[in-house]
This record gives C-alpha cells, sequence and structure tokens, in this order.
C-alpha cells in the first residue's frame, strides 16, 4: 500500500499539472465563455471516447478549422535556419538580443493569412516592437545577437490546416545576409470545448495532462508531445485515439513506486505515431478535453491578442 506521503505527492502531482495545463491554455489564448465543469474519472479509453464524441462534428471544432493555428515555429532564422556557431546559438535560446536601430511604426489595420487552397483570414497586426520583445527575451551575461534593421515581409507557417503565408517582421542581424522572420499575426483564440476537464483528483496513473505539442512531422505521421511525470516512476507514455475528426491524446505515469516521493515535476518529449496523417483534424489532451497547444521551443512562445 502506498504510504500518506505518496499518495500527497501524486496528488500536488496532478495539482501541479493541472496548473501547466492552463497555463498553457491560457498561452493559447483564453477559451470563450461557456467551459463546463469538470468530469469524474472514468477509464482511460472511455475518457477519450468521450473527448473524441464531444469534439466530432461539433461547433468548437468547425471554428478551431476556421482559424490559424501554427503547429511549428513562428520564427524562422536566416538562411538555411542554422546560425552561424554556438555563441550566436546560445544566444538565440535564451533571448539575448541588442537593438542598435529605431523599429518601424506600429502598422494601421490587418494583415491576412492565406493558404493554398485559396482559404484566407483577416488578422490583427503586429507591431515591430511587440515582435522584437518575444525575442528579447533575457538581459543575461553572455553571447548576444544584435538587431541593426527591421522591415515588414512574408513567411510560411506550418499550420493545422496546412502551411500558410503570413504577415511577418523580417529582422535584419548583424553578421547575416538574410534576416530571421517573426510572424507578425498572432495565433486565433481557441474555441470554448465542448466537453470539461477531469477533476485533479484523478491518479496521473491513470491520466495526466499534456504539456504541450512540440512538433509534427513532415509527413503529419507522428506527433510530438511533452509529457510530464514525478521522480518516483517509470515515466510517462501516452496513448492515442485516432477518428476521422480528432486525435485523443491520453498521457499517464507508469510505475509508480511506493513510499515517500517528492513532488519534483519533469516533461519528457514522447512521440506518437499515427495511423494516418494528422491533416486538419484536431489533436486534443483526452485529460483537459481541449486541443493540445503548440509550444515554440525555438524561440518565444506565440504572443496573444
Amino acid at each position: 500500500m502506498r504510504t500518506d506521503m505518496t499518495r500527497t505527492a501524486r496528488l500536488l502531482l496532478v495539482l501541479a499539472l493541472s496548473a501547466a495545463g492552463a497555463a498553457a491554455a491560457a498561452g493559447c489564448g483564453s477559451a470563450e465563455a461557456g467551459d463546463t465543469e469538470p468530469e469524474p474519472a472514468p477509464r482511460t479509453g472511455q475518457r477519450a471516447q468521450q473527448v473524441a464524441d464531444a469534439w466530432d462534428g461539433s461547433r468548437a471544432a468547425a471554428k478551431w478549422r476556421e482559424g490559424y493555428h501554427p503547429v511549428a515555429p513562428v520564427v524562422q532564422l536566416p538562411g538555411t535556419g542554422l546560425l552561424r556557431d554556438d555563441a550566436d546559438r546560445r544566444a538565440y535560446e535564451i533571448g539575448n538580443f541588442d537593438l542598435r536601430t529605431k523599429l518601424p511604426a506600429a502598422p494601421r489595420g490587418n494583415g491576412r493569412v492565406t493558404w493554398p487552397g485559396g482559404a484566407s483570414l483577416t488578422m490583427p497586426l503586429m507591431d515591430a516592437e511587440q515582435a522584437y520583445r518575444t525575442l528579447d527575451r533575457a538581459d543575461s551575461p553572455g553571447p548576444r545577437l544584435t538587431v541593426t534593421g527591421a522591415r515588414r515581409g512574408e513567411m510560411t507557417v506550418a499550420t493545422s490546416r496546412g502551411p500558410a503565408t503570413v504577415p511577418a517582421w523580417l529582422f535584419t542581424l548583424e553578421g547575416y545576409d538574410s534576416p530571421l522572420a517573426r510572424a507578425a499575426v498572432n495565433p486565433s483564440r481557441p474555441p470554448a470545448p465542448p466537453i470539461g476537464p477531469l477533476g485533479q483528483d484523478v491518479p496521473t496513473d491513470v491520466l495526466a495532462p499534456l504539456g504541450g505539442l512540440t512538433g509534427v512531422a513532415g509527413d503529419g505521421r507522428s506527433l510530438t508531445v511533452v509529457a510530464h511525470h514525478g521522480s518516483c516512476d517509470d515515466g510517462p507514455v501516452v496513448d492515442v485515439l485516432e477518428t476521422k475528426g480528432s486525435v485523443v491524446l491520453s498521457a499517464a505515469v507508469t510505475g509508480v513506486q511506493d513510499g515517500p516521493c517528492t513532488t519534483e515535476l519533469r516533461g519528457k518529449n514522447v512521440t506518437v505515431r499515427l495511423a494516418g496523417p494528422v491533416g486538419d483534424r484536431v489533436v486534443l489532451d483526452a485529460f483537459t478535453g481541449r486541443p493540445v497547444p503548440y509550444i515554440d521551443r525555438t524561440g518565444a512562445a506565440p504572443a496573444r491578442s
């Protein structure tokens, strides 16, 4: 039997995971009014099916497919995407930038996101200052990248609807012939989910919230997500339920040990293989009942309007 301390540790872990999931959801933009109450804890497969049934054919799914939701970095590095040395790579990773130019004034009006099939979406433009601040996140000792100019342009971003051409700010970096591009529009606000999250008392070896989506393979047949676990277990596993309209991911912790345990929270990248390309299906978290938020690990998280 697990000790009281272990049960407490597991409960605190779920609370921490739930808070992380809420923060990730907030990073994606707040959901609209009408969020439902937490659901009781069913079996893992049953919960995944419930989430799929709630989303497939729903108004929320239709609205999701009408939006702009990146599934790849909204920052593209100069040229082939490779910085020239370890110092520059380190400066970019930690967000150490210097600004040696006057940034253009805030743009007026909206920009247009377009997809190859002809679909488009009009969205408010981010000004150069906002875009720069998503890059310049730190003021730490060590190497720095220097911005010497900025102008408007375009870039291609992988989204839940396929590749999109989006307005971008092109920042000239000292020592580089081509600019660093940063998308100049924020992702769409996610719709209110048609199903509520699970309660916080669900054991982590049954279900736990995911930390986020970090990558989609070029062929769309695999997803990489951050799954959380504690210090006294064998790590996370992620199961997948695929339907015509959704991909539901169920994360859990394996090998939870008996006895006292700390509440340290760890994240691990887990790659999930799919039977078919993800396409425009909504990637959902069985625990939260929400779309899994994309996490840009190569730069700042997208700003939200």
